[in-house]
């Protein structure tokens, strides 16, 4: 551990009390609103000599460059970027650390044991609604931030930290990239319910599409209610997708024996799937009854550096196919409809931005961190695929998150220090200082 790198852990420790307030006071705004947090994100960085910067913009009107939500998945209310700049002292890296101060929308707190918005502290956990999903990621930037500002240190490059709201594909920090906000690196600072906390990196993340085809049938022809008798005269619109989904899991055969990452492949034995997740024709109360549209749903998980449109295309294809032998399917074709994709990302272990940020995990935690692959449409991809500004991401150890249907959302204080400490040394080491 460099010289630098001991005191900024010795200024943090020191600071730990106020350190893990601060998350906490995150979390009691939050139940006021998200601007609330972005408030107290805003009075901080100016305390810390930050110039400050807040963005609104519409979700609906930030390009999208490889990924798409359908029009009721994006949020169509305006949303507000907190984009807190520390100029560095010159010829430095400069770096982003980025995460999103919105969390699930707040149901179901009557199942919570705790109080969602007290920010307890309970047997080494911080617990609160949006604490891990993100609030904690917003707190670790600002609080390192602080760390190196008050351990009298200036960084020779910028450092840029900014609070953006992600969910319900809100796109913060796609407004601010196309906006033109550019670094050396990015970090994004974000819990991961992978029970390995500081132990991890993200420096890879699948791609990932979510799709649904409707498959039309065609009743028999009679006016009776019971209708089992005139079966033979139907055209079963459920028979007729299996005839689509027999297609696709073809395609998922070829697929795993042709598409190969070694990260995925050591982890999982397989690198892409297609998954049929979803299926409804009919009616549960009528079960004498020809069912009409037949609606199968799913989703695609592929890795870069595999494209969305090509993925697409072969989806289409095995459908085309499948239908070209039917002659219900081939007047009839099934209506493919493409909910939301995202393209994948990955950085190189021998990158300097990854050797950096794991030196820094190493120096604090006493183990190199692990990749773990398995994480899926990771917001580590917008720099890279948007601006090709090398990311990875890191955040404490976490639990039981709001987003998973979970109560009691929580994150680990003893992590969420080691976090601060891990985010300042890489601003220490990759920035430069004086």
């Amino acid at each position: 551990m460099s010289k630098t790198v001991s005191m900024l852990a010795t200024e943090i420790d020191r600071r730990r009390d106020a350190i893990i307030t601060f998350l906490q006071d995150l979390v009691r705004a939050s139940q006021r609103g998200e601007s609330s947090v972005q408030q107290i994100v805003v009075d901080k960085a100016r305390t810390l000599g930050c110039t400050v910067e807040t963005v609104r913009y519409q979700p609906g009107d930030v390009p999208m460059m490889e990924e798409f939500a359908g029009n009721a998945a994006i949020d169509r209310t305006e949303r507000e970027s907190v984009v807190a700049r520390l100029t560095g002292t010159g010829h430095g890296r400069s770096i982003i650390f980025f995460a999103h101060p919105d969390s699930e929308r707040v149901i179901g707190t009557e199942s919570w044991r705790r109080d969602p918005f007290a920010a307890s502290i309970e047997n080494g956990r911080l617990y609160g609604w949006g604490v891990a999903d993100d609030l904690a990621g917003v707190a670790i930037s600002i609080q390192a931030l602080e760390a190196v500002v008050e351990s009298g240190l200036r960084p020779a490059g910028d450092v840029i930290v900014a609070s953006t709201p992600s969910k319900r594909h809100a796109r913060g920090v796609s407004a601010l990239l196309h906006r033109g906000l550019q670094a050396d690196a990015a970090v994004y600072l974000h819990p991961a319910e992978s029970g390995i906390g500081m132990r991890e990196i993200k420096a890879f993340a699948s791609g990932q599409l979510e799709f649904r085809i409707v498959i039309e049938g065609s009743p028999p022809p009679t006016t009776e209610p019971l209708q089992t008798g005139f079966a033979h005269l139907a055209v079963s619109a459920i028979d007729k997708a299996f005839v689509v989904w027999r297609a696709l899991k073809a395609l998922d055969e070829r697929r795993a024996a042709t598409v190969h990452h070694a990260r995925l492949h050591k982890a999982v034995g397989r690198s892409t799937n297609i998954m049929i997740s979803y299926i409804s024709s009919g009616q549960p109360d009528r079960l004498a009854q020809v069912g009409g549209a037949c609606v199968l749903g799913g989703a695609v998980s592929f890795p870069p550096p595999e494209t969305l449109s090509e993925v697409q295309l072969q989806i289409e294809a095995a459908i085309t196919d499948a239908i070209r032998g039917d002659s219900w399917l081939s007047a009839n074709p099934p209506q493919l409809i493409w909910d939301s994709g995202v393209t994948g990302a990955e950085i190189p272990t021998d990158h300097p931005l990854f050797q950096t940020v794991a030196a820094a995990i190493t120096a604090v935690t006493g183990e190199p961190p692990r990749i773990n692959p398995m994480h899926t449409g990771s917001d580590i991809r917008h720099p890279m695929v948007q601006k090709r500004i090398p990311t990875v991401g890191l955040g404490p150890l976490c639990g039981d998150l709001s987003q998973n249907g979970h109560t009691d959302e929580w994150v680990d204080v003893e992590d969420y220090v080691r976090s601060v400490k891990v985010a300042a040394s890489v601003i220490a080491t990759w920035c430069g200082e004086l």
